[in-house]
């Protein structure tokens, strides 16, 4: 419900309006097809002069899960909206935002997070409406049709994009290459403990011209599902089958890892020459939960948690930001061996863990040590479950490892603005420090 405020009706159940003859029309600029994280132009025309609107946006994701927004307009004096430039006046978000329907998509169902593994078979498809008047929210003052509606079908591999399954040695994961004829910046990306590939966000950066690997380390084909410490040599294994690859441009390697896969990427780049540059997005400054080995020996112990320090919401939601055992000098990562250069990317309001904190002790490590090869991107306001752009906030979803939902933190505008800006910035940071 969007403040309590009524549905005025304007022709209910007429699915067209017509001023002067012109058939309200609702279309996206440069086009109805884009990738998943290019930005589109939504654009309404045929209103009458200051007409109120909603406009409304739905998809599904591949396991079927609902995400709506909905905000409410007030056309311009020559009956047309343009939401580059028209103020959403309340709804899912105020304000000017020209992707603000897109960013502010809510699962219908609570604890859902939105879900994409088959990159090649279809795009997801946003549906966009614009409604008569400002539309409360209430499902039975929903109008029996929209003046004017699109599709917005958003693909995650452009045109001559390769996707190559990989089981090499022990590798398991999948590889992307872009198209061309070049060879091209090679990257290993990491997802989370839960044994997500993380393919979505692999696609999307060979998009920009990586040649990437979603590699799989836990839980994901014949890989244990559970393991007490990783062995690095088996991630030694994945950078190799890289650099030898045709269409990887050596000699380095570029490594992004979210959560787990972020102090998994910090190790890499720590204990790996060949790793030159490291993306560590919301992780940890040790090897949390799961420790990690090297040649038989073991390299960072794991920290633990405490289910004792798990607080709960009234609705028994669980927050664990604290449940982590505090990191010592003795399972810290040497983070200040590293040769490559490191962006540490923090979601200030990170619920999972203290993932700003962790940060500030590897960057403390590295400048003790004259280590200066590193980046900070700090993001008040956003989350744990930082994405590619454009991708659904998530609050609050199932954690594979508490075994129950929890708080991940942020909030919708703020996240999802932060994935915006960090996105490019990455992408930057990978095509310097890998190309110098």
């Amino acid at each position: 419900m969007f403040g309590g405020a009524k549905l005025l009706r304007c022709g209910a159940g007429i699915r067209r309006l017509h001023r002067a003859g012109m058939a309200v029309r609702l279309w996206l600029e440069p086009g109805a097809q884009c990738l998943f994280d290019e930005p589109v132009r939504v654009r309404a025309a045929g209103l009458r002069p200051l007409q109120p609107v909603t406009l409304r946006a739905a998809l599904s994701d591949e396991k079927g899960q609902a995400f709506g927004s909905a905000a409410l307009y007030r056309a311009d004096e020559r009956g047309e909206l343009d939401l580059s430039r028209s103020p959403a006046l309340g709804g899912h978000y105020t304000g000017t935002e020209p992707m603000g329907l897109f960013w502010s998509l809510s699962p219908a169902a609570p604890f859902a997070r939105m879900v994409k593994r088959d990159v090649t078979a279809s795009p997801l498809r946003v549906r966009i409406e614009v409604l008569a008047g400002h539309w409360s929210g209430d499902p039975r003052e929903l109008p029996a049709q929209p003046l004017a509606s699109c599709v917005n079908e958003r693909w995650f591999m452009r045109d001559g994009v390769a996707r190559v399954p990989v089981r090499d040695g022990r590798i398991r994961g999948v590889l992307f290459v872009p198209p061309g004829n070049g060879s091209f910046p090679g990257v290993v990306h990491l997802s989370t403990i839960d044994g997500e590939l993380g393919e979505s966000k692999a696609s999307l950066l060979a998009n920009h011209g990586f040649t990437t690997l979603a590699l799989g380390y836990l839980n994901h084909d014949d890989l244990p599902k559970s393991a007490t410490d990783l062995d690095l040599e088996y991630f030694e294994e994945a950078v190799e089958f890289l650099r030898q690859h045709p269409k990887v441009k050596g000699p380095g390697i570029g490594a992004v890892g979210i959560s787990k896969g972020g102090d998994v990427v910090l190790s890499m780049v720590t204990f790996l020459p060949s790793v030159r540059a490291a993306v560590v997005i919301n992780g940890c400054n040790a090897s949390a939960i799961i420790g990690m080995r090297f040649k038989n020996k073991v390299i960072c112990p794991g920290v633990g948690y405490s289910l004792s320090r798990i607080q709960f919401t009234d609705s028994g939601v669980a927050i664990i930001v604290e449940a982590m055992d505090e990191v010592s000098e003795e399972n810290a990562i040497p983070v200040e061996k590293a040769e490559g250069a490191i962006l540490f990317v923090v979601g200030c309001e990170d619920m999972n863990w203290n993932s700003l904190s962790y940060a500030d002790e590897a960057i403390k490590r590295m400048k003790k040590h004259g280590n200066e090869r590193w980046q900070l991107q700090c993001y008040t306001g956003a989350g744990h479950y930082l994405n590619p752009p454009y991708f659904p906030f998530c609050y609050t979803s199932y954690h594979s490892v508490i075994g129950t939902y929890t708080v991940w933190g942020g909030n919708a505008k703020a996240h999802s603005l932060a994935q915006e800006d960090m996105w490019p910035k990455i992408h930057s940071f990978l095509r310097e420090s890998l190309n110098s």
